[in-house]
Formats: C-alpha cells, sequence, structure tokens
C-alpha cells in the first residue's frame, strides 16, 4: 500500500485487512504521522524516499515474503476485506494476474475526468495486446516471483499499466473480478486533477509504445532496483518490525495498491 500523506485514512483501511493477513504500507515521504499510524495499527512500514507511484509500489513487492501478492489502495476507496475474492484465483491456480474492476458506489467516487482516461486507456491496451479489459483496477493479485520476472522498470504513474502490458505479453492468464469503488478520503495525487490525470496519461502512453522485446533488456536495471529496495524494507520504523514478526509466515501479502 503506497502510502503519501493517508492519516485519515489509514486506520479503517488497516483495520479491514484480512485476519492473517500482512499488511506492507510503503510511505513515499508523508508529512501527516502515516508512517507512525501504519505501524501502530499492525502494518510493516518500509520508506520510499524516491516520490513516485511505481517506486513506493516496487518497494512493497521487493519487501514482501509471500508467494502471492496484492496491490491495494490505502486511501479507503476499496476495501481490503475483499482482497481474499481477488487472489482466489490466483491462489487456485486459475489465473496469474487478477484486477479489480472499480464499480463505483457513488457518482463522485470516481470523477468524469478519471474515468474517461481510464476508458481511452483500456482502449488503447486492447489495441496493443489484444486484452479486452475494462478498468485498469489498482486492487490486484499475482504471484510475487512472477511479477519480480517481468522486470518492471516504470516508477511513476505508468507502472500498474506496464505490469498489465508486460503480463500480456508473457501469456499470462488475466482476468477482472467487480469490486466496489467509494470515495476516497481525501484528495487524490493522481485523479484528483486535471494536471494530475494527464501525467498519468503520459506516462502510461509511454509505456504502450514500449516494444514487446524490452522485457529482457530492462533485467539489469530490476537487478539493481532489488538491492535498493532491500535496503528500504531494512529501514522500517522499530514498530513496524514488531508489527511484522507478528504476522509473519501468513499466505499472502497485502503490499501496495494505487493512489
Amino acid at each position: 500500500m503506497p502510502c503519501l500523506d493517508e492519516a485519515a485514512a489509514l486506520p479503517w483501511v488497516l483495520d479491514r485487512v484480512p485476519p492473517g493477513w500482512r499488511a506492507i504500507v510503503v510511505d513515499n515521504g508523508s508529512t501527516d504521522g502515516s508512517a507512525r499510524i501504519a505501524a501502530e495499527h499492525g502494518a510493516y512500514v518500509v520508506h520510499a524516499p524516491v516520490r513516485g507511484f511505481g517506486a513506493a509500489c516496487h518497494a512493497g513487492l521487493l519487501a514482501a515474503t509471500a508467494d502471492v501478492v496484492c496491490f491495494c489502495d490505502c486511501d479507503g476507496s476499496l476495501d481490503p476485506a475483499l482482497l481474499p475474492t481477488v487472489a482466489g484465483p490466483v491462489l487456485d491456480g486459475a489465473a496469474d494476474l487478477v484486477l479489480g474492476r472499480r464499480r463505483p458506489t457513488t457518482f463522485r467516487a470516481w470523477p468524469p475526468h478519471a474515468r474517461l482516461a481510464n476508458l481511452q486507456l483500456a482502449r488503447l491496451l486492447r489495441r496493443r495486446t489484444g486484452l479486452r479489459l475494462h478498468d485498469l483496477g489498482p486492487m490486484r493479485a499475482a504471484r510475487r516471483e512472477d511479477l519480480l520476472a517481468l522486470a518492471l522498470t516504470d516508477r511513476r504513474s505508468g507502472y500498474p499499466l506496464q505490469m498489465v502490458v508486460r503480463a500480456a505479453d508473457a501469456d499470462w492468464r488475466i482476468r477482472e473480478t467487480p469490486v466496489p469503488y467509494a470515495p476516497r478520503t481525501g484528495r487524490s495525487k493522481v485523479t484528483g486533477t486535471w494536471r494530475g490525470t494527464w501525467h498519468a496519461v503520459r506516462d502510461m502512453t509511454a509505456v504502450l509504445n514500449e516494444r514487446a522485446g524490452d522485457l529482457g533488456a530492462a533485467g539489469g536495471e530490476m537487478a539493481g532496483d532489488g538491492r535498493a529496495a532491500t535496503e528500504q524494507a531494512g529501514n522500517a520504523t522499530a514498530g513496524s518490525e514488531s508489527a511484522g514478526h507478528a504476522t509473519a509466515g501468513t499466505d499472502s501479502t497485502v503490499t501496495a495498491g494505487a493512489r
């Protein structure tokens, strides 16, 4: 769960994490005490000082230890209690990547400009990969080692899309499952403004322009990122370390999500 000033939403979100699941909150430079609140509510906290949605997501992925990992928003728009439903097909071996297709509970849950941008990206994704997806949902599940093998390199808003594109290029079995989408707590750093949405679309357009063969060329950079993120994981606060020990050994991990 990448986190940038989500103190108001964190208590509810972390209380909704299924029993026995390990929550990893990746603090991306919060100034509102989010890291402390996350640790107090049982999360393992990783610090990712380099700003960027993809940077935070990837730090969480590298800090995880479970076989199957889930990505989930920590702003209150998505209910972590639904993660077993999303992860189920991966755990059962029926799918390689499951995306939660957002179903808005109210009109204001999904701003019109963000919804239009998502529809356009879905059309471009279909043209690029042949996948007939309706949403690039931030709640998703896959096997950790398989995700690492994709050698994801985007460290900004294109990270979730690059995951889907490279998974499609690798012939993964990708499916959607509906999840309720509620108004988030606070203002989104990405879709809360037209400017933020435009930057996200720009990053994702660059991902769509990747060639299928770019996957192999990214391997060396991926190895370097792994060493850096491991160091970040070791820098977690003492309070988060104790929370992590309390939930060690679980089968699934909530690692990251979209803002």
